[in-house]
């Protein structure tokens, strides 16, 4: 991506998460957790909301009385959605800034290297609140990582379905070359009853998407499908329609951002796609939505702040409920804190938590994006949400309940 590790250095922000932290002496006290996020790069607009869920998180958990009677901290490094940037961000997290646990990252194809060359080596617990590609249930990581989104086997399933229920008949695939862009596409070809016309991969940050577009514009599809993010996809749609390569377009989770609404503008009206959901409906959700807006505003119609906020209290929880920072009991204790049985805890309640915890209790956490119970590879079940761009907004049309 170009990024220099002075750059990198740069670009990696310690954000106290309580009033008053400051100063190395009062760091030595707190417990460190790092978020690999992009603050650049091909997904950078979802890195400014996702690191306001977390800061909701550590803020919450501060104020209901830390974790072992300590603060908690969280440190941020940017990824810029890059493999290399995104490891030697989560190694800095833990050899030089002590995390004790990694929340992120956001692309599988950054996930996936953290967890094998990082997590798994340094025995240091990650939680990715987004990566969906079905590489990551069997990926050799020691049981260091886990998810708190679902697997795009299930999304690829769903989308291929919704697809076809719309009416369209024939469409091309246009993905990102990557293992969520792969995944994702795969299983969607696999589930899609109509006909697939053409399976194109781009590579990231190009000049000009022209080549493929054609590629994927041949056999007359009527729409295309893309399985990319913001940063590439707005010059790509731009392309495809200033070329007439494509008129409809369905879209994914990648995709589902407002950025990408406004840079387009109306030939978007009537887009649709999925992306992974909490209930919206849920008591856990609403509490989430309520202390978003309380502290930033307008909760942005974008996916995984939730799934990011779970992914940070389930941290929290593990090391409290281990009475350590000890990377593998802290992976043991996951298992134990985000699974029945227990006493249900929901986003806000950590003071509860604490107490039940300290009675010698169990607490079964009742994430803001589901119930975020782990199986044995760290993965969750989930809900997908049906999602359309009309009069200029996304907007909701449905929750699919698999």
């Amino acid at each position: 991506m170009g990024t220099t590790r002075r750059g990198l250095m740069a670009s990696t922000l310690a954000l106290a998460a309580w009033a008053g932290l400051a100063g190395t002496a009062m760091a030595a006290e707190t417990i460190r957790i790092g978020a690999v996020i992009p603050t650049t790069g091909p997904l950078q607009v979802y890195g400014e909301a996702i690191i306001k869920a977390l800061q909701l998180a550590v803020e919450e958990i501060n104020d209901g009385g830390g974790v072992l009677g300590r603060e908690l901290e969280l440190v941020v490094a940017d990824t810029a959605t890059n493999p290399q940037v995104g490891v030697e961000a989560a190694k800095r997290l833990v050899s030089v800034d002590g995390a004790v646990a990694l929340v992120g990252a956001l692309s599988s194809g950054v996930t996936i290297p953290i967890a094998t060359t990082v997590a798994a080596v340094e025995g240091v617990p990650q939680i990715s609140p987004a990566s969906t590609s079905p590489v990551i249930t069997t990926l050799e990581d020691k049981g260091f990582l886990f998810r708190t989104t679902p697997s795009d086997a299930l999304q690829g399933q769903i989308l291929g379905k919704l697809v076809a229920e719309q009416g369209l008949k024939r469409v091309a695939v246009i993905y990102v070359n990557n293992d969520y862009g792969k995944g994702l596409a795969e299983a969607f070809r696999a589930a899609y009853g109509g006909e697939v016309t053409a399976m194109v991969a781009y590579e990231e940050k190009q000049a000009s998407y022209r080549a493929e577009l054609q590629q994927a514009a041949r056999g007359e599809p009527e729409a295309l499908v893309m399985i990319a993010y913001p940063g590439d996809g707005i010059p790509m749609l731009r392309q495809a329609l200033e070329e007439g390569f494509f008129t409809r377009f369905v879209f994914t989770d990648g995709m589902k951002a407002r950025e990408v609404v406004d840079a387009i503008g109306a030939p978007l009206e009537g887009a649709f796609g999925t992306a992974p959901t909490g209930d919206p409906e849920a008591e856990a959700a609403k509490r989430f939505r309520s202390a978003y807006e309380a502290k930033f505003g307008e909760l942005p119609p974008q996916p995984f702040m939730d799934s990011a906020y779970d992914a940070l209290y389930l941290l929290a929880l593990a090391i409290e409920k281990a009475g350590s920072t000890e990377g593998a009991r802290i992976r043991n204790a996951l298992h134990q804190v985000a699974n029945p049985p227990g006493e249900k805890i929901l986003p806000g309640m950590w003071a509860r938590a604490r107490e039940v915890l300290a009675g010698g209790g169990q607490v079964d956490y009742e994430g803001a994006a589901g119930p975020q119970d782990f199986d044995q590879a760290g993965d969750v079940p989930g809900l997908y949400e049906h999602w359309a761009i009309r009069d200029g907004k996304i907007v909701t049309v449905g929750v699919i309940r698999p």
